[in-house]
């Protein structure tokens, strides 16, 4: 996730009461299937729980009292049991047109989402686990570690809560909806496959989201890819290289060791022959790490390969790393390099670096605040 910063910063910490461990807790609703909603509803007619379903998923609202058609003894019953998480802390940059959530799971985990706005689309960046064992050396996740998998409704809820936060207060100049949404936030959704193709099920079918305006980002778990590549659903694909040959890939990328460039060019070319769908490559720039003429070139050749799309992105620091963040003018250098070789290069602009809106870096913070 790559977000960058503007001098409009606004912060609201949420005072979040203590909640028992998962294995205590009933599922929210948002953690149930929908032909499961009944059993929120017990004794309510059918109806009801048609009214549910929409309040859950075409209209959603932060708070079960804004359920109006609802009776007030259902509104009740459901106060604590719609949402998976609580918002511990939530941001807001570029003049309200980013906002940064870190959610906390009824067990303590780490959840965190991000949404930008833009003139015709307002996309959502969401989290696939909480924490990560990919060990990428440059991401805050990563440096964390790995706690869990995330359920489909708890990746699902942060779609909803986005499009329940958008109702309560829009976004100017941006769709008052989610329209797009990347798996590009805490964790590698490919090593989560099941819950996350029943996520992308409900945000599809459920939701109707367009599956086209659906991007689920890897690092090269190449099984996946090939599992996705058969979906029923035409998602798009991005890939984070960061890296163009094997030996500094396998420094950056631990995961490349198992699944080298070769076996990953090969799984993304039969997603684009399967699917017609153009891959898109993640390149996070590093001061001289990855910033060479020789990646460069190594980089637009695989790109011409795929006919993959390239998005350059300066990395957004982290106290836990070495690598450090190039100049703008560097990374625009970097990408005419990268056209003038024949590949199809574009330097994607960052937003919200002081909220910590890359992936990870909220949790970074608020733990070291903790321990304080």
């Amino acid at each position: 996730m790559s977000v960058n910063s503007t001098p409009n910063r606004s912060v609201a910490q949420v005072e979040t009461p203590p909640t028992p461990p998962d294995a205590q807790r009933a599922p929210a609703a948002y953690q149930l299937d929908v032909a499961a909603l009944g059993s929120l509803l017990p004794g309510e007619p059918s109806y009801r729980v048609d009214q549910l379903r929409e309040w859950l998923y075409e209209h959603p609202v932060l708070d079960a009292e804004q359920m109006t058609n609802l009776p007030g003894a259902v509104r009740d019953r459901l106060r604590d049991r719609i949402w998976p998480f609580a918002a511990e802390i939530e941001q807001s940059a570029d003049a309200g047109r980013t906002r940064k959530w870190l959610f906390r799971a009824h067990d303590g985990a780490s959840i965190e989402s991000v949404l930008m706005g833009y003139e015709r689309r307002t996309t959502l960046c969401i989290s696939s686990q909480a924490g990560c064992a990919m060990g990428c050396t440059f991401c805050a996740t990563g440096q964390f570690g790995f706690e869990r998998h995330l359920d489909a409704g708890e990746i699902v809820a942060q779609v909803a809560y986005a499009n329940a936060a958008l109702r309560a207060g829009p976004m100017e100049g941006s769709p008052n909806r989610v329209t797009n949404v990347v798996f590009m936030g805490m964790g590698e959704p490919l090593a989560n496959y099941g819950h996350l193709r029943d996520s992308l099920h409900r945000m599809i079918d459920v939701i109707d989201l367009g599956a086209r305006s659906i991007t689920v980002s890897t690092v090269g778990v190449v099984p996946g890819i090939r599992r996705l590549a058969e979906e029923p659903w035409q998602v798009g694909l991005a890939i984070s290289l960061h890296a163009a040959d094997d030996e500094l890939r396998s420094t950056l990328v631990p995961l490349n060791k198992r699944y080298p460039l070769q076996d990953l060019i090969e799984a993304a070319s039969y997603f684009f022959a399967r699917t017609g769908r153009r891959v898109s490559i993640e390149w996070t720039m590093m001061v001289g790490v990855n910033d060479n003429v020789e990646q460069a070139r190594k980089l637009a050749s695989i790109a011409r390969t795929l006919h993959a799309h390239i998005n350059v992105i300066a990395l957004n620091p982290t106290p836990l790393t070495e690598h450090r963040r190039p100049g703008r003018l560097a990374v625009v250098e970097f990408v005419g390099k990268l056209n003038d070789l024949g590949a199809n290069a574009t330097y994607r602009e960052t937003r919200g670096q002081d909220i910590d809106a890359a992936c990870g870096q909220l949790r970074i913070r608020s733990a070291q605040e903790k321990t304080k």
